[in-house]
């Protein structure tokens, strides 16, 4: 039997690292003899004051600032045989979220530690802070190439230590490409947040109809929670006032649901073309755009390096960021033409297989054996 021991945010908490484990966690624990232990961590002060879980799902809780959770957390971890940590400058506390490193450092079983946020041009330090989070693992997970090449030449992590395995995805079976005579849509989903870019995508859908192509946007997520704490729903009263400035009430749909897997196979499954006007230029990991390549919906995405290297087969187009002409060049180019979209259906499937849940978990266990039995040795 190989208990897993995971550290990450954990739903009813709504973000990316949250979904990835829960989803990581239910399909290792699918096998007879193989169980799940969830430290889950809160990004933030428990709201009652007190430390809270989920009877029967989570074990520990880590508060920022809190060294008695710490404390709670690595005896929990410790009964394991492995630990999967999930990695986030923001999810911990300390600067830059370094009081993970005092955690990992005190664990007594192998630790693979899964990065989601790879800088190609960090602060001193955030670049300090990741590699002691990888001097104190005993693998890294990346999950792309660029990743992995970022992390030898900024960090300087050794090369041995570094895995890549590709963002899970859910197992679907992708809707095939349809002429359709009605307005053509092109969907955005994810928490939302001002750095989603938002605001190009709404200009360049815009565009789309001066030029006389019918299509509808539609917007889903709720506003990211932490931007809610600080700012409240600034952001997205702003796209709504572009909405309105632009005309566009009868094209654009804000969608504030918070969507479960069912509802959110069904909306992925409505789109022909997802696009990610993402203002980020180093973001190594998007669970969005790795849901929406395995669905088979062709993806319009700002030059960001999960992007670059997972559309490189033709599974979308590469656009400049905070240019609404070239967004819209580009998802006009695809509505437009059924053949293109075909072509990109195809691309997607092809490499997407390697990359559902089951074979993803499959890939950690083989990781995990394998430290296992360097451990034993």
């Amino acid at each position: 039997m190989t208990r897993f021991g995971f550290v990450s945010t954990y739903p009813p908490t709504r973000c990316g690292l949250a979904t990835f484990t829960a989803a990581l966690a239910a399909e290792l624990s699918t096998g007879i003899a193989d169980t799940a232990t969830i430290v889950r961590v809160m990004d933030g002060p428990d709201p009652d004051g007190r430390l809270t879980n989920e009877p029967g799902s989570v074990s520990a809780v880590v508060l920022p600032g809190r060294r008695d959770t710490v404390h709670a957390a690595i005896a929990v971890l410790n009964t394991c045989d492995v630990a999967i940590v999930q990695h986030e400058y923001g999810i911990y506390g300390g600067r830059d979220g370094d009081e993970i490193v005092a955690l990992l450092e005190r664990l007594s079983v192998p630790v693979i530690v899964v990065l989601h946020t790879v800088l190609a041009a960090p602060t001193a330090s955030q670049r300090e802070v990741l590699r002691a989070v990888c001097a104190a693992s005993t693998s890294v997970v990346v999950m792309s190439d660029n990743a992995a090449a970022v992390l030898r030449s900024v960090y300087r992590v050794d090369e041995s230590k570094v895995s890549m395995i590709p963002h899970g995805v859910p197992s679907r079976t992708a809707r095939p490409a349809h002429p359709g005579t009605g307005a053509k849509r092109v969907v955005t989903w994810g928490l939302i947040s001002a750095g989603k870019g938002l605001e190009w995508g709404i200009r360049a859908v815009g565009l789309l109809r001066e030029r006389g192509i019918p299509v509808e946007y539609v917007i889903s997520g709720q506003t990211h929670p932490k931007v809610l704490e600080h700012e409240g729903e600034r952001y997205r009263r702003g796209l709504e006032r572009l909405v309105a400035e632009l005309g566009l009430e009868d094209v654009v749909t804000l969608d504030d649901r918070y969507l479960d897997a069912s509802q959110l196979a069904e909306f992925v499954a409505s789109a022909d073309v997802v696009l990610l006007p993402y203002m980020s230029t180093e973001q190594a990991t998007s669970g969005v755009l790795a849901e929406a390549v395995a669905a088979g919906i062709p993806v319009v995405a700002t030059r960001f390096p999960h992007a670059v290297e997972l559309l490189s087969g033709g599974a979308g187009l590469i656009v400049d960021h905070t240019d609404a002409e070239s967004m819209a060049e580009a998802v006009g180019s695809i509505l437009m033409s059924d053949e293109r979209g075909r072509a990109m259906r195809d691309a997607a499937l092809r490499g997407s297989q390697f990359a559902t849940w089951p074979v993803v978990a499959h890939r950690y266990r083989q990781l995990a054996a394998s430290l296992a039995a360097v451990e034993a040795a």
